[in-house]
């Protein structure tokens, strides 16, 4: 799932993305500014960017409806490093609850 808010025809596909993010969705951009899930799914729907490309891609339970995801972003020159919670509640369908970028200075981490 995570993956697929990469690509550019999800992220501009209301219904689709929509359906990824949970309704209580926030994130903390690379640049500082917070997002909750109307905001983040207007800036997608409005995007005309290239997919990134993501590696270094791990995947933790910390607990037994929530994973956390971390990876590497590189699109149009500037690496970012990312986290994600993700939450299925009730059995659902699993969302992103919580998303994070850091812009990476130097590419030297593990």
């Amino acid at each position: 799932s995570e993956l697929r808010l990469l690509d550019p025809a999800v992220r501009r596909s209301g219904a689709e993305a929509r359906s990824l993010l949970d309704p209580q969705f926030r994130e903390f951009g690379a640049f500082g500014r917070v997002w909750n899930r109307e905001t983040v799914l207007a800036a997608m729907a409005a995007e005309d960017a290239p997919a990134a490309d993501a590696d270094r891609v791990t995947a933790d339970w910390v607990g037994a409806d929530t994973i956390l995801v971390t990876y590497r972003a590189r699109r149009q020159g500037r690496t970012t490093l990312r986290s994600s919670l993700w939450r299925r509640r009730n059995g659902g369908p699993w969302q992103l609850y919580f998303h994070q970028g850091t812009v990476q200075r130097d590419d030297r981490s593990p």
